[in-house]
């Protein structure tokens, strides 16, 4: 066994070797010559004394000697046509890394002499060369089309075309392969070239070698991204040729080839080019969606009963916690996360991780669905109907992932089978063969939107019921399927699940006790969106005991350092969902897990102290475990409100988020930013003590280079400002310009122009005097912004805060007034009190604004038709609240005072201390970002 997995001690005793080894200066010779001198060594000993120099060279060939550099080099170049295969490969390996130290441009003989070589009438010294510069091309291929090398490429291009006619298939296979590297770079030197090249392809089209076959099908479908032009005169033959490859006896060149289809489907031109030949292309890739023998090994096909296996290392992928981003809702939808967006496309097969025929074959036929839509079911149902109910397994597999991966394309044409597969596919999660089940699981959830819009007996209640027996099913691959699919089915349904709530979470429950490492991930998933989509539905005594027990039970499991932390930390958004659970901060839940995210903040923060101070002796410290943290602090804050001044009096939390708001890395700040502004909504107590430090913290990340950051300072400098109030003023002048100068600046994404727009008009709100002298300068492109905003606490704050500023400022907002009235316009139904000030600011606008009292004519007339379009405008129910100054009788907000008879002069401003909504994406109003 030692032999298959050598004890790690040794190892390292190794690695310790060759690092003593490699202080003596002549130790690279001896590698070198073992390599290429040493022949009565057996060929893998060489090839591993030239792997050794390899990593030598990408570690210290800055520290090499120039006697020995140049030794090695000679040695190269000299031994790049050894008879062996491997050693010619394990040169050119060589030759490519000294390369790719920067010697290209101080080894100015090696790319002629390369060349030179491929010359040779000794096939050895002319393969050995082809394939060094294979990876050259590989490895620089922007260095060799550029000034710095006097552009070799120029040379280079014509020479390979050469070789494509060479009778060697290998030196045929290289020569294609060298071109194709300059294709998406568009070369220029390619390009002078390309019409020969082209017809260079052409020629060798069928030819016998499949690697050669290979390179011009990978060859084509390049071309067709970057230089379309040139192949439309050819482009019927093309389709035909790729036909033919597609269903190439070699898998490899079948891949490639259809990959054609998958990058056809992205041009305007592909409804044009294939409409008459789907008749061809459909069938071709309904067969290559069939699992091939070798995949069914890999994926154990043949193993139905594998839960008690523990996952092996390579099953489980890495997780990389994604920091939070504070949105706004919009009408019509639900708050977006812009350039925040972390799309994840389910796969069907996961576990077979390599990109292969299946894959590829699903997803160009999915991508056509996309385009051609329903045109395409009279070529797929007769097919359809034949695979769905094969009796080989393998065959009725593959009908289900067809079935899947039309179902975004052809959604309304399948509308009309749909009531009668559903039933089917049910069935089929009943299937002996787990490929089937677990296939059927994940094409289910591509038709959980359909099954939703049904009455639930008819197809949800019996879909969740038999997803929810796959949730415990006996092999690991369904459980993972049939977890991905419910968690999708939550998200359509939403509180159409309510009525089952007990029996689902029994069965998440249950599932805790018999999945291994990998599905426990999936199932944190699955909790997670349960309790977004049902939300407060969720906040009943007896589902919290029974699912808090379990996920207690897994976090102490784990220790600190164990980045299984970081999906059961993501479980706060069941936290934060359920006020029963979070009413009191002596909860058995929350105490606990606070203290642990207080406890994983500070340690991360003494390694990275000490990482910095030593970094010979430390080693950096994973911020993850930090972020994750502050993530769910913020959930806790949310959740339990004014419940959370308990514990934080009882922590150093505060010197923590001084220490985290200041850090190098981006997603940290982030994360800071984002609890920094709950904890200012849930305990301001603690935080205002702080301020006079956060403030300028706050203004120099207000930085737009970082969106998220600078979203989640902005959202919080908003928060802080509602509590405020009044003693705001000494900070407006350390965020205001650069508040300004993002809601102006081009292309900024349109979470942060809310924000930002939010944050401005509550500054105005409680400092209207300090704002309102800069309204000319972001009057316009603050109402462009929260036009489309829905009714909240937040746009409420933010519209009394630019009524304030124009009763400062009239003058302000003179040349942008019609904007002011269509974003007044987007409210649906304002508080009697805002919806007054919206009336006051309007007629002060119809009068002139020197005080003269005669009628306006002309454009204030079209502006007054503007206005009487506002439904809530044209009959207020009174107005005495603009002289009184009377605010809404929100329990939340204070009075508003204004002097009799003197609008916009107030005397005392209002702000809002626990103005509503919500930070995180997805659920809320406002708008912090996660990780």
């Amino acid at each position: 066994m030692s032999m298959i997995k050598p004890d790690a001690n040794v190892v390292c005793g190794y690695v310790l070797k060759l690092e003593q080894l490699n202080q003596f200066p002549d130790f690279n010779n001896y590698l070198i010559f073992v390599l290429t001198r040493l022949k009565s060594e057996d060929e893998p000993t060489r090839s591993l004394s030239g792997l050794i120099l390899k990593n030598n060279v990408k570690a210290h060939y800055q520290n090499f000697p120039p006697a020995v550099a140049d030794f090695i080099k000679q040695e190269c170049l000299s031994n790049i046509g050894d008879p062996s295969p491997l050693i010619r490969a394990t040169i050119g390996i060589l030759i490519t890394t000294i390369a790719s130290k920067g010697e290209l441009q101080t080894w100015p003989e090696l790319l002629p002499q390369l060349c030179n070589l491929l010359n040779s009438e000794d096939y050895n010294t002319c393969e050995g060369s082809f394939g060094a510069l294979q990876k050259i091309c590989e490895d620089s291929s922007e260095l060799l089309d550029s000034d710095a090398l006097n552009r070799p490429l120029n040379i280079m291009i014509p020479k390979f075309l050469q070789f494509f006619k060479h009778c060697s298939p290998k030196i045929r296979s290289h020569a294609i392969a060298c071109v194709n590297q300059f294709i998406i770079g568009r070369a220029q030197a390619l390009m002078d070239n390309i019409d020969p090249f082209i017809e260079s392809l052409f020629a060798l089209a069928a030819d016998e070698d499949s690697e050669v076959r290979k390179n011009v099908c990978r060859a084509l479908v390049m071309l067709l991204e970057v230089r379309i032009d040139r192949l439309i005169p050819h482009m019927h033959s093309i389709v035909q040729y790729m036909l033919q490859r597609t269903q190439d006896p070699d898998e490899n060149v079948a891949l490639e080839a259809c990959e054609f289809w998958l990058t056809l489907a992205e041009q305007p031109i592909c409804k044009e080019v294939l409409s008459g030949h789907l008749v061809q292309l459909i069938p071709i890739l309904v067969n290559g969606m069939k699992y091939s023998e070798i995949d069914i090994i890999l994926l154990k096909g043949d193993v139905e009963e594998d839960e008690a296996v523990p996952d092996s290392e390579q099953d489980i992928k890495p997780r990389f916690h994604k920091s939070r981003t504070v949105t706004l809702q919009h009408e019509g939808g639900e708050g977006e996360e812009g350039e925040d967006i972390d799309e994840d496309d389910d796969d069907d097969d996961d576990t077979l991780s390599d990109w292969n025929l299946r894959k590829c074959s699903a997803a160009a036929l999915d991508v056509l669905a996309n385009v051609f839509r329903d045109e395409l079911l009279p070529h797929l149902l007769p097919l359809l109907k034949d695979l769905l109910f094969h009796p080989d397994w393998v065959i009725k597999e593959s009908g289900i992932l067809v079935l899947g991966a039309i179902a975004e394309g052809c959604v309304q044409g399948m509308v009309p089978y749909l009531p009668e597969l559903i039933p089917h596919l049910i069935q089929c999660l009943c299937d002996k063969k787990a490929l089937v089940r677990s296939i059927a699981c994940w094409t289910l959830s591509r038709y959980a939107h359909w099954v939703v819009s049904q009455p639930p007996d008819a197809y949800l209640k019996p879909l969740m019921t038999e997803l929810l027996k796959r949730i415990l099913d006996g092999n690991k691959r369904v459980q993972e399927a049939a977890c991905s699919a419910f968690a999708t089915l939550e998200e359509e349904a939403c509180t159409e699940l309510v009525p089952y709530l007990g029996f689902i979470l029994d069965t998440l429950v249950f599932a805790f006790g018999k999945y291994q490492h990998k599905n426990l991930l999936i199932l944190y998933d699955a909790i997670g969106t349960l309790a977004d989509s049902v939300g407060h539905h969720l906040n009943q005594p007896e589902y919290i005991q029974k699912l808090m027990p379990p996920l207690i039970q897994k976090w102490n499991e784990l220790k600190d350092e164990d980045k299984d932390l970081f999906p059961l930390l993501e479980v706060r958004n069941v936290c934060h969902q359920w006020p029963q659970l979070c009413k009191v901060a002596s909860s058995p839940y929350c105490e606990p897990v606070y203290q642990r995210c207080v406890t994983l903040v500070q340690k991360t923060l003494a390694q990275a102290m000490m990482y910095n101070q030593h970094p010979e002796q430390y080693e950096a410290p994973d911020k993850d475990f930090m972020i994750v943290a502050l993530d769910l602090l913020s959930g806790l804050a949310e959740g339990l409100g004014g419940h959370v001044e308990r514990l934080v009096a009882r922590s150093n939390i505060m010197t923590l988020l001084f220490q985290c708001m200041q850090d190098t890395m981006p997603e940290v700040r982030q994360s800071s930013f984002a609890l920094l502004g709950d904890l200012t909504k849930a305990c301001f107590l603690h935080v205002k003590p702080c301020i006079s430090e956060f403030m300028p913290i706050l203004g120099l990340n207000l930085n737009p280079e970082f969106i998220s950051v600078c979203n989640n300072a902005t959202w919080a400098i908003g928060e802080i400002s509602i509590q405020m109030g009044a003693e705001m003023e000494p900070y407006v002048g350390l965020v205001l310009n650069n508040l300004v100068e993002i809601i102006n600046r081009p292309n900024t994404p349109k979470t942060l122009l809310e924000n930002t727009a939010i944050t401005i008009g509550r500054l105005g709100y409680v400092c209207p005097q300090e704002v309102a002298p800069m309204l000319p300068q972001f009057i316009r492109p603050w109402c462009q912004s929260l036009r489309n905003i829905r009714d909240n606490e937040e746009k409420d704050s933010a519209f009394r805060g630019i009524c304030l500023m124009i009763g400062v400022n009239p003058g302000g907002v003179v040349q942008d007034f019609i904007f002011f009235c269509d974003a007044v316009a987007s409210w649906v139904s304002p508080k009697d009190d805002l919806r007054d000030m919206f009336y006051k600011v309007s007629c002060f606008r119809l009068l002139p604004v020197r005080g003269r009292h005669s009628r306006p004519t002309g454009p204030h007339n079209n502006l007054a038709n503007v206005l009487r379009r506002i439904p809530f405008l044209t009959q207020p129910s009174h107005f005495s609240g603009l002289g009184t100054g009377t605010a809404s009788s929100d329990n939340h907000l204070k009075t508003l005072k204004l002097r009799e008879g003197h609008w916009g002069n107030s005397s005392m401003c209002v702000y809002c201390p626990a103005a509503g909504g919500g930070r995180l994406a997805r659920r809320s109003s406002l708008h912090p970002v996660s990780v």
